[in-house]
């Protein structure tokens, strides 16, 4: 097994350099931050003097800000004062990158769109997070269960009379990324051009994309794709077991060389001697007659042992678990695949890195959450302010304490 190495020196990090200035909420915006933040962009978080409201969501809504805004720097500052504007396009004045992914026309009315900074900043690559891109939708509000609903991403996950989100916020963060997948591309593209660009990336359009696979079935077949829930799978064996235990595993065997290997495994003697399961699309054809067999032996083994018999046959397989079981998760404890953190309460916990090995070294931590206007003294001293001049803004509530 390989081990990732140290992770590297901040000024060896791929962004290291870029200044980017992000103007967000909740978890799409954010998403956008943390991933140009983890791959070492010096991110500054603009914030209400208050603070981010995200940071006080509950519920659902408790881990987001926790999640999401590690590696920032946090300015608290009222962006609805004439001073905190003069100092917030001065820090724009220079900024690589803009993030935002609030409501249509607030940037602009802040004085910060696009059109406004490009005129003074034509390097600046802006990136907006919307609900959609430009047609007869562009004008709705949206949220990530929005888009899942209305692009069909709901239906293919519940029962067909009862659609259901999925189980995280899987449009708002696959959004992001393909936010910085922009970001990526104007940047190469600034090199040759010396010029910055709009992009925009919404949460309809990213669930359209990630649901293209079932209307490319429609389109090929003629016949629609029903609910996951209840698909008929490509393969014989790819379903949830419970072992003798009462815990539950998924298994697949999604080849003839992985039948042959898993009929050996188990004592399948009399499957692996029927020529009319030799290939997948027969077996599909005989599910009722195999899977209740192949239950039945399962349930023989506890979880460990069922878990241990499929891992040494090379088979597809995966325990069912909780997200708080992965924090003691012997993998991601091992290489560098949570990140510790402190949360604003004081308490340490450990939260995912980046899904990407670069040279062999995973992204980690290099600035904990930002406590509110964490930076606000540092970033405007760096800027030419006086402690004075810092003091009196906090004074006149143009600044966070």
């Amino acid at each position: 097994m390989t081990t990732p190495q140290d992770p590297p020196a901040p000024s060896d990090l791929p962004l290291a350099g870029l200044k980017v200035i992000e103007f967000t909420h909740m978890v799409m915006g954010p998403s956008i931050g943390i991933i140009l933040a983890d791959m070492g962009a010096d991110v500054t978080k603009v914030e209400p003097v208050q603070g981010d409201n995200t940071r006080r969501l509950s519920g659902s809504g408790a881990g987001y800000f926790a999640m999401y805004n590690r590696n920032k720097k946090s300015l608290a500052i009222d962006t609805k004062s004439a001073k905190g504007r003069e100092i917030v396009q001065q820090l724009l004045s220079d900024a690589d990158i803009v993030i935002e992914n609030f409501r249509a026309g607030s940037m602009d009315e802040l004085g910060f769109g696009y059109d406004a900074l490009a005129a003074t900043n034509p390097r600046l690559i802006y990136c907006s997070g919307k609900g959609f891109l430009t047609g007869p939708y562009e004008h709705r509000t949206a949220l990530d269960e929005v888009a899942q609903m209305m692009g069909g991403l709901a239906y293919m996950t519940g029962l067909p009379d009862k659609p259901m989100r999925a189980g995280a916020s899987v449009i708002d963060v696959t959004g992001a990324m393909f936010g910085v997948i922009g970001i990526l591309g104007a940047l190469e593209q600034r090199h040759r051009t010396g010029r910055g660009q709009r992009i925009t990336t919404s949460l309809y359009e990213t669930t359209a994309f990630l649901v293209g696979q079932h209307m490319a079935q429609f389109a090929v077949t003629g016949k629609a794709a029903p609910p996951m829930s209840i698909r008929q799978s490509a393969w014989a064996v790819y379903d949830v077991f419970e072992a003798g235990d009462g815990e539950r595993v998924f298994a697949a065997v999604v080849s003839d060389t992985q039948w042959r290997k898993f009929c050996e495994a188990f004592g399948f003697d009399d499957f692996l001697a029927d020529a009319s399961l030799a290939g997948n699309t027969e077996r599909v054809r005989q599910r009722e007659r195999t899977l209740p067999v192949i239950r039945e032996r399962f349930r023989q083994f506890d979880k460990a042992g069922l878990m241990a018999r499929l891992e040494a046959t090379g088979l597809p397989f995966a325990p069912i678990a909780k997200p708080e079981e992965l924090l003691d998760d012997p993998h991601l404890n091992a290489a560098g695949g949570l990140v510790p953190v402190t949360l604003p309460d004081g308490r340490s916990t450990r939260l995912p890195a980046l899904p990407i090995e670069m040279d062999g070294r995973r992204f980690g931590l290099r600035h904990d959450l930002p406590q509110v206007g964490a930076n606000n003294r540092e970033l405007l001293l760096a800027r030419g302010l006086s402690g004075a001049d810092v003091d009196a803004l906090v004074a006149q509530g143009v600044l966070h304490p």
